[in-house]
Order: C-alpha cells, then structure tokens, then sequence
C-alpha cells in the first residue's frame, strides 16, 4: 500500500471554518445565494489545500481516522474528530486522535471518467482496505462515495447530520442556467447532473470530464475552461466557501444523488470499542433516510454510468417522503417516482426497492443506453 501520512493538529477542535484560505484571486461573489450582478466578470475565491502538520508520532493514538487528502475529506474527518471530542471529553488529549490520509485510486487518476476507470469505490477503496489491515481504526466516507455493498468485516453504524443536499450553480456572466446562451459549456463529472441539465436545457453543453476537487474546479472555471458549474451546496459549506455560490437550485430543478451530503464512518465488525465511539455520534434521521436512498440505489443496481437521483426526507407530518429519479444519460428521456409512509427503516426500506423495481419495469431494458 502507498505510504500513507500521518496528519495532527493541536487544537483540541478543529472545524471546516477553520481552514485558513489562500486565494488565486482577490476578488469573489458576494455571500448572497443569487448572483451579485455587479461581481460579473470577477473571478472566484479558490482556497489551497488545509495545512496540516506531520511529524514523527511519539504516542500511541487511540483513534486513527483514515480519509482521503482532499481539503473536504479533512474537513470531514476534522468534524468527525471534534464530534468524537466533544462526546469523549478524554480524546481531547494531544495525539489521541490522529488523521491518516490515504491516497486513492479515483485521487490518482484524473484524466479520465470514473465510470472509464472502475466507477464507485474509487474513493473508499483503499481506506477500506487501512480499515481491514487495522492500520486505521475508523474510516471517514462521503456516503454518496460508499458502494452500496460493504467489504467483508467492516460495518457503517454512524452517520453525522446530514447538510444540505441541493447543489449549486457557480457562474461569473449568468444568474442562472436559464440565463446562460445557447452553446454555453458547463461542467461536470456527474451523469445525474448532466442528464437534468440537458433534459431542461437542451441548447447547453456539458463537458462530462470536470473532475478534480473544489478548488480545482472553481480554478479551471475562472480560467474559461467552462463558462459554468455545479457543485453540492454541501461540500462548500463544510468547506466555508459558500461566496462562490451563485444560485442554490431546487430539489424540483435538480434531484441529489442518493445519499448527498451526508457523511459516513466506518470501522472493523469486530471492534466493539470503536462501534461504542461510533454509536455515540450517529444521526439516526440521517441515517435512515440513507439507507432508503441505498436501498433504491442497490436495486437498480446503479453506476457512475447510469443517471440516478434519490432524496429521502421528514416531511412536515413526521412521515417519510421519498423522491428519485433515473434518466437517459443525454437526459432525453427523465423517469421519476416519489413514496410516501412511517419514518421507521423497514417501510423506508421498502420504499426505496420499491421505487427502484417501478422505474426498473418503466424503463425496460437497454434504458440507460439510449
């Protein structure tokens, strides 16, 4: 396995807000979720990565937190940690916690889809593999990462507060996509995403191959790769860079993927210890409206090759209500259903499989194709 680095930090919390910024540019969008219109033509606020030190370890840790190095995957794991701090007042100590950053296939290889170099697990896969080997002790996932099965031996019992899960439209010459001229290029890395935009605007192009983190993204927009993006509104609130956003776009206008801001932790199935830890921080709402999504995700059997969206929530009477979505991948042909019943996991369970069986038999077969 690729060495892996050892990340500490000695504040006894550390939070997303705390990532000190290093701008490509001065000048930014106001904080506003609409547009500023005066700010057109100025460019975006692209933050370096988080600074963290590594040095040679002289106490053991109690917990090892293994993520990826991307400045949201710390900021996620730095949450974790504070959340395990704030429930474990005797993991506050210096070393007790330690951040392992483990680089992964899908941080590796960036010239190509994902969907063209093995599609989900990309970013789970060696983390997971730390987790069995038990050179971490948990491991930290953005769940829409996580493939709807688990290695043998880990278990998934904790998920944080779910943030928000719509996604934003950054741009720096329109208010919106309807604004945007025909032949307009926006990118993308994801086929939901695409297949929504292109199902409305058809007159738009997308360029599937925008990968690449936050920051990268928002560099290659100021430097005209793009004229826009679309980014989870998620992600740039846990990583304090919501001034970039130029409009927040509704659940009706593009369906989240399943399982979207949310985060995930694993740990071994035998470590009753780190299952304990883990218990105490899960969000149970979070995770049941999770696993209804998954549940609707597994049985269409989805890919990074197949436009899915999924969106489970409380609504305003306690119940459950669950939307998804599968689509053309040139988002010619848009199918969607929604359910409805008790916020308990076995009906959200089978709300999600039975969504997913409903848009299997109204696509027929070869849908995804098309």
């Amino acid at each position: 396995m690729e060495k892996m680095a050892i990340a500490t930090v000695n504040q006894a919390h550390f939070t997303a807000a705390s990532i000190s910024p290093l701008r490509f540019s001065l000048s930014s969008i106001g904080k506003s979720p609409s547009l500023n219109r005066s700010a057109r033509g100025a460019s975006f606020s692209v933050r370096a990565s988080v600074a963290v030190e590594e040095k040679t370890l002289t106490k053991a840790a109690v917990i090892r937190i293994g993520t990826r190095g991307s400045p949201l995957a710390l900021a996620q794991a730095y949450e974790t940690r504070a959340k395990l701090i704030d429930s474990h007042p005797e993991l506050a100590e210096e070393g007790a916690i330690q951040i392992v950053i483990i680089k992964t296939t899908g941080d590796k290889i960036l010239s190509q889809p994902l969907a063209d170099i093995g599609g989900k697990g990309l970013f789970t896969k060696e983390i997971d593999e730390a987790l069995i080997n038990s050179d971490i002790d948990i491991a930290v996932h953005s769940m829409k990462d996580v493939p709807t099965y688990l290695p043998e031996n880990t278990i998934l019992p904790c998920n944080l507060p779910r943030e928000d899960v719509r996604d934003a439209f950054i741009c720096l010459t329109a208010a919106s996509l309807a604004e945007l001229p025909a032949g307009s290029v926006v990118g993308t890395a994801s086929l939901r995403r695409k297949s929504q935009l292109l199902n409305r605007y058809p007159s738009l192009k997308v360029v599937e191959n925008f990968r690449g983190n936050v920051q990268t993204r928002l560099k290659k927009l100021n430097e005209g790769v793009v004229q826009a993006t679309l980014l989870a509104l998620a992600g740039l609130k846990r990583l304090n860079m919501t001034e970039n956003v130029t409009a927040i776009m509704s659940i009706d206008d593009m369906l989240p993927a399943v399982a979207q801001g949310a985060i995930g932790i694993a740990c071994r199935s035998d470590d009753e210890k780190m299952a304990t830890y883990l218990a105490s921080l899960n969000h149970e709402e979070t995770r049941l409206a999770i696993s209804c999504e998954r549940a609707f995700l597994e049985k269409l059997e989805g890919s990074c090759r197949t436009p899915i969206a999924g969106y489970a929530h409380r609504d305003e009477n306690g119940d459950c209500f669950f939307r998804a979505l599968i689509a053309s991948p040139d988002g010619t042909e848009v199918l969607e259903t929604s359910r409805k019943g008790p916020y308990a996991y076995d009906d959200m369970m089978k709300m999600g499989v039975d969504a997913g069986e409903e848009l299997l038999s109204r696509a027929g077969p070869g849908f995804f194709n098309r």
